[in-house]
């Protein structure tokens, strides 16, 4: 028994630790962005002297936080959604039908995966120029699903190939076509796997700067992340309302991670295993 508790106390002093670690930066985000200038400047460690969120409701409304997390939302939402048609659509096809090329086809998507943003960004800016597609909403939705379709194709690939063909062959014997088994069949069989590739993808297009910076230059068409870090400059010493800037981006992530952590974990570990 005294191993045993010992065990526990060697395992859960580490994780007390890495929790505090990871805890702490978010309470002091909260504790600055209650502060005022005047406070932070004096003792920017020391609680607040009162909870009150004037510098939020500022962030908010007068340096445009508000339009910048509408923004977010509308390209996150349509991005999310055309990457799980796509990825639904391509997954099945490479799991499930048999054509040439599909192999080439998928290890062509395993290794879009090891390409980094910054090798293509300049050609893809060029294009996207040339296209008129710069500072447009369509632009910066098809940069993003550029991004990070390979990574979806990959998972739902790998989670649709542990459907068993039989289940494809028996509803073409009830006369489905090739869309009519994606659809009925395929679609509801990968609803689990959608769910997480689908949170995954928010948080990716949601936490992105690289590729929205580059795609939304003007201020008026930039996402909430491009807004946060546009509200720390070279002549800005207002960390209050920076921190106030950061704890608006943070919470829609903190959210997702608190409520759906189950699904992340799913999506990670998508067609890992047989059954």
């Amino acid at each position: 028994m005294s191993g045993s508790r010992l065990t526990r106390w060697v395992l859960a002093v580490p994780m007390a630790l890495l929790a505090l670690a990871t805890i702490y930066p978010l309470v002091f985000t909260t504790n600055v962005a209650m502060k005022t200038r005047r406070e932070y400047v004096l003792d920017r460690f020391s609680p607040a002297a009162s909870l009150q969120p004037d510098n939020i409701v500022t962030a908010w409304t007068s340096v445009g936080m508000g339009r910048y997390f509408v923004n977010s939302l509308v390209v996150v939402t349509i991005s999310v959604v055309l990457l799980l048609l796509l990825g639904s659509m391509a997954g099945f096809a490479l799991s499930q039908l048999r054509f040439r090329g599909s192999k080439a086809l998928f290890l062509g998507c395993l290794a879009a995966l090891f390409i980094p943003f910054q090798v293509i960004m300049v050609p893809l800016a060029r294009v996207m120029a040339d296209s008129g597609l710069i500072d447009t909403y369509p632009g910066l939705i098809l940069a993003y699903v550029a991004q990070f379709l390979p990574f979806t194709i990959f998972l739902m690939t790998s989670y649709y190939k542990t459907v068993p063909g039989e289940i494809v062959d028996a509803a073409r014997i009830d006369g489905n076509t090739t869309y009519g088994v994606y659809r009925r069949v395929m679609l509801p069989i990968g609803t689990p796997a959608l769910l997480s590739v689908g949170i995954l993808n928010a948080l990716f297009c949601w936490n992105d700067v690289l590729i929205s910076l580059l795609m939304m230059p003007s201020a008026d068409h930039r996402t909430l992340m491009v807004g946060v870090t546009s509200l720390r400059g070279q002549y800005s010493d207002d960390i209050p309302t920076f921190a106030s800037g950061v704890l608006i981006a943070a919470v829609p992530v903190l959210m997702v991670y608190l409520f759906l952590q189950r699904q992340i974990a799913d999506g990670v570990t998508a067609g890992s295993t047989k059954g």
